[in-house]
Formats: C-alpha cells, structure tokens, sequence
C-alpha cells in the first residue's frame, strides 16, 4: 500500500478521510497546524474505532508559511489536499479567505513537484461552480465555473474558484509530472467527531436546538462526509481521474425546510424545537440588517439549483448515500457526543 498524505488532518472531511485510508492499509501522514492537536486528533479516530498506532503520522504545517511541507511529502506517492481557510465569522478583508486559499494550495503543489509526488487530489468546492449566475434550470456540473463578476459572490466562493483555477494553471505551465484531481462538494454533512463543527453541521445543529426562528428559502446540495472521503481515495489511483473534476452530491438540492422535515420525521423527540415553518424573505433581510451572517446569504434567497453526480458515478464508481440519511447521521452524532445546548440534550 501507498505513503498518503492528508492536509487538514483534524478537519472534518480530512478526518475522515484518514479513517479510510487506513482502513485500506494505507500508510498515513497528515498535517496539523500544531503538534499539540496531535492527541486530539488520534482520540477523536480511535472513538470511531480506528487503531492506527505507527501507520499515521503528523507533521506541523500551515497554509501561510513554507516550513514544514517539505517534510509532510517526502516520500508520499499521493496527497489529498483537504485543508483549506473557513473563517468562524465573516472575514473582514475578503483576501483573509482568497490568499491563504491560493498560496497554500500552490505551496502544496510545488513541495509535492519536488518530491515527486504522483497525483494530488484537491477538495475544491461547488462553490467553485454554481455562483455568481442567474436563475437556470439546467442542472450545474464540471464543466461550469462560478462567475467572479456575478452579482455579491462571496469571499469563502471566490477563494475556492481562485484556488482551484491557480492549481489547475500550476499543472498546466509548472506541473512537470505531477497528476491534479479534483473534489467539488457541496454541503458536507454525516457523522461529527469531534466539537470542531463546520458551517453545515453548524445549520443541523441550530435546527435540532431550535435556534433558527424558521427555515429560511434556500437550497442546498448535501452530501455525507464518508462519501466525500471515498470519492477523494477513488480519484487518487483511478485512471480516469487524472485532470478531471468531480460534483459531489447526493441527489436533488433540498430545501431548508426539507432538511429540518428530514430532521422531525427521523429523529423523534429529540427534534421537539426543530422549526418547519418557512421564513418569509422580508423577515430574513430585516435579520440581515444586525447580523452580518445572515447578510452573506441573501444573495441566495429563493434561488432554486440544481446539479448532477453523474460524472463521479460514471468515471469512478461512486455510489452515494442518500442527502436523508446524511442529514440523520448528523444529527445522531451530535446527539451522541452531547454538542446539543442543554435543553436539547434533554429531549434527546
């Protein structure tokens, strides 16, 4: 079996995709921005099961400086290039997002050039794709590229579509031998690890606590975490992944009143506060007036996309889960580690 490397090895799809690696007899190295999340991250593998004892490594490297990504692909034959800039809040200076996304993924590619690296499988996004256009009926897929100069794309969408386009020009002009694939999901949702929550897992959550005053009209693709990990391990040894992109999705986009109905009719009592009624838009503006949160996804309001997984199933196999049972295994896990508020976890 193959030396792999993970970057973003605590994150959520990194994490899992660590677990399936090894799960395959892969010897795993994976990059975290310090060695002392070390121990946190091996706990948060090993309550999912996994004993990988001296087959995973770690290895201290960020984004924004060269030091140590030399080492983390020194005799690795693949990278997966998860790790990527999400900010907790709205980054005050859009290049906050834009340069440690580009710079990185192009820091990555240049250290796995010279270790002679064969392929590196990069996690991109949808927001690389279905942004920045209008009302369409023609379902979105890897052939679309979202449209910096479309009306109020955002900065976390500008800088998977600027990451991308300079790895997809690195290849091209400074590439040498190496191989680029490359992931697009949408809404990444499944089984949490651990309390780092990403943005999706951030929207079950405050359904499940009641936390949203009702469901606002947008629309989202969902896809489950372990699926994107196994989508990410296809493309790294497949021969038709090379120089190819890949939608990963589920099925049909759904709503966030079809998430939270998902959500009351699989999980009982434990889904008491999760409101079904639909926000008006007006009300959600008014919201957007204090709440700058709130204020990125008004661009989006009432826009109905749609996009297709056929690729992904054609070229490399992939059979996904279903966007419901994504939607459960969130929940359940987040009931089952207790990241619930109090009143929450009491129902549950």
């Amino acid at each position: 079996m193959s030396a792999v490397l993970v970057t973003g090895g605590s994150g959520f799809i990194g994490s899992h995709c660590i677990l399936q690696l090894l799960a395959a007899g892969h010897q795993v190295r994976a990059t975290i921005r310090s060695l002392n999340r070390e121990a946190d991250v091996r706990a948060l593998l090993k309550q999912d099961g996994a004993e990988p004892g001296d087959r995973l490594s770690f290895v201290a490297a960020n984004l924004e400086n060269d030091a140590g990504w030399k080492e983390a692909v020194a005799g690795c034959a693949y990278v997966l290039h998860v790790a990527s800039p999400i900010p907790a809040g709205v980054p005050k200076n859009e290049d906050e997002l834009i340069v440690p996304a580009r710079e990185g993924a192009l820091r990555l590619l240049r250290a796995a050039r010279d270790a002679g690296v064969k392929r590196v499988v990069l996690t991109s996004s949808f927001a690389a794709i279905g942004y920045g256009h209008g009302s369409r009926q023609t379902p979105f897929d890897e052939t679309t590229w979202t449209d910096l100069n479309g009306r109020e794309v955002s900065a976390y969408a500008k800088s998977k579509t600027l990451a991308e386009r300079a790895a997809w020009d690195f290849i091209g002009k400074e590439g040498g031998g190496l191989e680029l694939s490359v992931v697009n999901p949408v809404a990444v949702l499944g089984p949490v690890l651990g309390p780092d929550l990403s943005t999706s897992i951030l929207l079950v959550q405050r359904l499940m606590e009641g936390a949203m005053p009702g469901c606002p009209r947008l629309y989202f693709g969902i896809v489950d975490v372990r699926d994107v990990a196994d989508l990410h391990i296809r493309a790294m040894t497949h021969p038709g992944a090379k120089s190819e992109r890949f939608l990963a999705l589920s099925g049909d986009f759904m709503s966030v009143q079809d998430i939270a109905k998902v959500l009351k009719t699989r999980m009982g009592a434990a889904a008491n506060r999760v409101p079904t009624r639909q926000v008006p838009n007006w009300l959600v503006r008014i919201i957007a007036l204090r709440n700058p949160e709130v204020r990125q996804i008004l661009p989006e309001l009432g826009k109905v996309k749609n996009a297709t997984n056929e690729k992904a199933k054609r070229v490399l196999g992939w059979v996904p889960r279903s966007p419901q049972e994504a939607i459960v295994a969130t929940a359940e896990s987040l009931v089952r580690l207790g990241l619930l508020n109090d009143s929450a976890k009491k129902a549950a």
